[in-house]
Protein backbone atom coordinates (compact mmCIF):
# COMPACT_ATOMS: atom_id res chain seq x y z
CA UNK A 1 0.00 0.00 0.00
CA UNK A 2 1.38 3.32 -1.46
CA UNK A 3 1.97 6.58 1.37
CA UNK A 4 -0.97 9.13 1.08
CA UNK A 5 0.88 12.12 -1.07
CA UNK A 6 0.93 14.43 2.15
CA UNK A 7 3.11 11.90 3.61
CA UNK A 8 5.51 11.31 0.68
CA UNK A 9 5.80 15.28 0.63
CA UNK A 10 6.53 15.54 4.09
CA UNK A 11 9.69 12.86 3.96
CA UNK A 12 10.72 14.59 1.01
CA UNK A 13 10.64 17.76 2.95
CA UNK A 14 12.46 16.10 5.81
CA UNK A 15 15.13 14.46 3.36
CA UNK A 16 16.00 18.03 2.14
CA UNK A 17 16.58 19.28 5.42
CA UNK A 18 18.38 16.43 6.60
CA UNK A 19 20.71 16.66 3.70
CA UNK A 20 21.01 20.62 4.40
CA UNK A 21 22.56 19.74 8.48
CA UNK A 22 24.17 17.01 7.33
CA UNK A 23 26.43 19.19 5.27
CA UNK A 24 26.35 22.36 7.20
CA UNK A 25 26.40 21.06 11.16
CA UNK A 26 29.10 19.23 12.89
CA UNK A 27 29.52 14.95 12.30
CA UNK A 28 27.69 13.20 14.58
CA UNK A 29 24.97 15.80 16.10
CA UNK A 30 22.33 13.97 13.53
CA UNK A 31 21.84 10.09 14.32
CA UNK A 32 21.38 7.99 10.95
CA UNK A 33 17.79 7.39 9.45
CA UNK A 34 18.04 3.78 10.89
CA UNK A 35 19.04 5.27 14.47
CA UNK A 36 16.21 7.82 14.25
CA UNK A 37 14.12 4.57 13.59
CA UNK A 38 15.21 2.98 16.87
CA UNK A 39 15.68 5.85 18.87
CA UNK A 40 12.60 8.22 18.11
CA UNK A 41 10.06 6.17 15.78
CA UNK A 42 9.08 5.12 12.12
CA UNK A 43 6.66 8.44 11.10
CA UNK A 44 8.03 11.64 9.89
CA UNK A 45 7.61 13.29 12.92
CA UNK A 46 10.27 11.45 14.69
CA UNK A 47 12.49 12.66 11.85
CA UNK A 48 11.37 16.14 12.50
CA UNK A 49 12.32 16.21 16.13
CA UNK A 50 15.91 14.36 15.19
CA UNK A 51 16.74 17.18 12.78
CA UNK A 52 15.50 20.19 15.24
CA UNK A 53 17.21 18.71 18.72
CA UNK A 54 20.46 18.44 16.04
CA UNK A 55 19.76 22.40 14.75
CA UNK A 56 19.15 22.99 18.73
CA UNK A 57 22.23 21.31 19.38
CA UNK A 58 24.59 23.01 16.95
CA UNK A 59 23.06 26.75 17.88
CA UNK A 60 23.87 26.20 21.72
CA UNK A 61 26.39 23.69 21.77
Amino acid sequence: MEAPETIQNAWAGLKLVRMAIEQTCPAGVLPSEEAVLLLYGPEPVHEGEALAKAIIETVTG
